[in-house]
């Protein structure tokens, strides 16, 4: 986290300035390009320390300064960097939530492996579920753990045994 103090994050909601647009949320921000010497645009959802968002920006007439910013730009900045943050999290969520279905003596089942990505000790949850969806078993295990219809096969199989 960054504790230093932006004066240009101190505009209050809905003023706009040529390089600073502050509304719904959503602070853009033309910066220097650092790759080149262009210009690029920070998207950043108040509240939060980095940016959602960076991306080029346009060269003004001049080709020295930046376009100013506008309404219809800004809204395509929002409707773009909202974007990224639901991907984002839907990878998060996918990488975090994993599910198979096996057949095992006890018919169809669904076994899922479910992360907590604690700070200090992350772990994870493996549970299998039958077709109405009543929770068959359940038991820790580490946030490693590599879920496989063959790792849960074995698991169902043998019982649903201490460890998948």
């Amino acid at each position: 986290m960054n504790d230093t103090h932006n004066p240009d994050m101190d505009i209050p909601g809905g003023q706009q300035q040529p390089t600073l647009w502050r509304d719904d949320g959503w602070t853009a921000r033309i910066i220097k390009n650092e790759e080149d010497d262009g210009w690029a645009v920070e998207m950043t959802m108040d509240g939060q320390a980095e940016p959602a968002l960076v991306g080029p920006w346009t060269m003004g007439r001049d080709k020295k300064n930046p376009k100013p910013l506008d309404s219809p730009a800004f809204i395509t900045l929002v409707k773009t960097a909202k974007e990224v943050l639901r991907r984002h999290e839907q990878q998060l969520h996918a990488t975090l939530h994993k599910s198979v279905r096996i057949d095992s003596a006890a018919g169809r089942l669904t076994v899922k492996l479910d992360i907590v990505p604690d700070e200090d000790e992350p772990y994870a949850v493996l549970s299998a579920y039958d077709e109405s969806g009543e929770q068959l078993a359940q038991t820790q295990v580490a946030p490693t753990y590599k879920l496989s219809v063959q790792r849960a096969s074995e698991w169902a199989n043998g019982g649903f045994g201490k460890h998948g």
